[in-house]
């Protein structure tokens, strides 16, 4: 299987460094318009092989298009990072253009390939990657609910003073500041749910730290974080090359699913070979559904900014 990550910067390596380690790929390319620097990051990654004990061929290219052929996933991380006190809104100008000329030569020479969009504003790319390429819906999956979801498990973990693999929890929505939805009510701790343990007061801190947990970051590096949107990426491709049916939060394009069309957002799908091989329509309570509608006429409104790229 070959995987290729357009974007070496921290999210992009960081991302191909954990599909290497953990062997999910047989090849992985990195791009990068910067001379030399896609090829440096390879080759650094590369040099870890005898210690980490992996055969994985990593190359890296200076925005060669044609080193890409034949992908079965290519990621998308490509555009300028959030710096502190911006929004994902903010980068919409900058990004568009950039995501969609990467998509559009990326599927020259890999046709088949399923793409996984990370770049932000992340709902509106992943929309913006569909409607530009004409894809089946299937194969175009934003990242943002998988690196959500494992930042409120960590909150949950943290708050209950227990193992984080221990705790199942979802994140849907949009993916930003004030669109996501982390779903407290539905978060358990080995089958039980945690509000057996944790207070609502609790739970509402939970749910506040989760949706601040990348501008938290931010704040704290001066740019985007990078170990846990690598580690997600890695997840998400993991379960499509290997087939694994995990139900996984992803942004994907809607047709009536949650009452939604026409949209690009955060919802539980079956993740397969296929890419999205099912959306999962989760019972919400009114609450849910009245924070969901709220979320996606949130996203709806970024997209209305996308006219003079599509």
């Amino acid at each position: 299987m070959k995987v290729t990550v357009v974007g070496a910067g921290n999210v992009g390596a960081t991302c191909a460094d954990a599909i290497a380690y953990r062997r999910i790929a047989s090849e992985i390319v990195l791009l990068d318009i910067r001379e030399g620097f896609a090829e440096g990051k390879a080759l650094d990654i590369t040099q870890t092989q005898t210690t980490l004990g992996f055969n994985t061929k990593v190359t890296g290219s200076t925005n060669d298009y044609s080193k890409t052929a034949g992908s079965d996933v290519v990621v998308i991380t490509s555009g300028i990072p959030r710096k502190p006190g911006m929004t994902r809104e903010e980068l919409i100008g900058i990004n568009a253009g950039i995501v969609k000329t990467v998509a559009e030569s990326l599927l020259q020479h890999s046709p088949n390939a399923i793409v996984v969009v990370v770049s932000n504003p992340m709902d509106t790319m992943t929309y913006l990657t569909l409607k530009a390429t004409g894809l089946p819906k299937n194969r175009i999956i934003g990242m943002g609910g998988t690196l959500d979801s494992s930042r409120f498990k960590t909150y949950l973990s943290l708050a209950l003073d227990k193992p984080a693999n221990d705790i199942s929890g979802m994140v849907i929505g949009g993916h930003g500041d004030t669109t996501m939805i982390p779903l407290t009510r539905l978060a358990s701790y080995n089958g039980v749910p945690v509000s057996q343990f944790l207070s609502e007061e609790e739970l509402a801190k939970v749910a506040a730290d989760t949706m601040v947990g990348g501008a938290t970051l931010t704040a704290l590096l001066g740019t985007s974080a990078w170990y846990a949107p690598g580690a997600s990426v890695a997840y998400l491709v993991d379960a499509i090359l290997n087939d694994q049916k995990k139900m996984i939060p992803c942004s994907v394009y809607l047709e009536g699913e949650y009452g939604q069309n026409d949209i690009c957002i955060g919802v539980p799908c079956i993740i397969g070979r296929n890419g999205v091989e099912k959306i999962v329509d989760i019972n919400l309570n009114d609450a849910e559904k009245a924070l969901f509608a709220k979320s996606a006429d949130a996203v709806r409104g970024m997209n209305g900014d996308l006219k003079s790229v599509l």
